[in-house]
């Protein structure tokens, strides 16, 4: 039963954690628009550097990349809820209904490290060189993101056994 806990509280707070989010990229928009805005148009990367090319610099595109990020945001912190309360109505049921009540949470923590691995590592890590600006980076925010839900992937993916403490 400890370890069933263990992973519906640590799901529990990585939902709560994207609640926040999403409620913060809601109620103060203009302040991750303006992160996308600088990294997409990479106005802050080395002077000079020949990826600028890949620059996107209208407002459309920046508008277009911030949505599409909240609403993963959004898509993301449903299934997380959905996947904790699956694990709490499994909670004390047999192993084999507690594992399949993880699915739902397997998806919700996948979609959660696709986004911190492809559109903030990749994407803009890499493609829009956010590693270059000192001023408008995310890495290491996104990786600590990465590396925490993957963590918790790894966890919830180990089978419950019955009599598992």
């Amino acid at each position: 039963m400890v370890t069933r806990a263990a992973k519906l509280l640590l799901l529990s707070g990585i939902a709560l954690y994207y609640s926040l989010v999403v409620f913060n990229n809601l109620t103060d928009f203009d302040s991750n628009y303006q992160f996308v805005r600088h990294v997409l148009s990479m106005d802050t990367t080395f002077a000079g550097n020949h990826g600028l090319w890949r620059a996107l610099t209208t407002p459309a595109a920046h508008l277009a990349f911030y949505t599409g990020i909240i609403w993963w945001e959004i898509v993301t912190t449903i299934l997380l809820w959905w996947g904790a309360w699956r694990l709490l109505r499994a909670l004390r049921l047999g192993a084999d209904v507690f594992n399949a009540a993880k699915r739902i949470a397997v998806m919700a923590l996948t979609l959660s490290m696709l986004m911190w691995l492809v559109a903030f590592l990749t994407v803009g890590g890499e493609w829009f060189l956010m590693w270059q600006s000192h001023l408008w980076t995310g890495q290491e925010e996104a990786f600590r993101m990465f590396a925490v839900v993957g963590l918790v992937l790894l966890l919830m993916l180990q089978p419950d056994a019955e009599g598992q403490p």
